[in-house]
């Protein structure tokens, strides 16, 4: 059973596709440098694996391609560990 993601993000992450798509290269094979810096950029806002699902493209390219531009992979985004600890203290854990 998939999650439903609400219009407004939906939105987001469409014009997110759409910017995505418009950095491409006619007749080049593959993604063109533009896309992969935009993708970067998404990967440090958001993380590998919902770039992923923003951009619809395998998590495995987003991971090579840092791999080989020597970026190292957050396991998850900055953001993400003060609100899981903000959440843990609001339930009392």
């Amino acid at each position: 059973m998939g999650r439903s993601i609400p219009p407004i993000i939906q939105m987001q992450y469409e014009d997110m596709q759409d910017t995505f798509i418009s950095l491409e290269k006619p007749g080049q094979r593959g993604y063109s440098q533009e896309q992969k810096e935009y993708a970067f950029r998404l990967i440090e806002e958001h993380g590998v694996k919902a770039t992923a699902r923003i951009l619809e493209i395998p998590r495995q390219t987003l991971q090579r391609w840092c791999r080989e531009q020597g970026i190292k992979n957050k396991s998850c985004p900055d953001w993400v560990r003060p609100w899981a600890e903000r959440r843990a203290e609001r339930r009392g854990y």
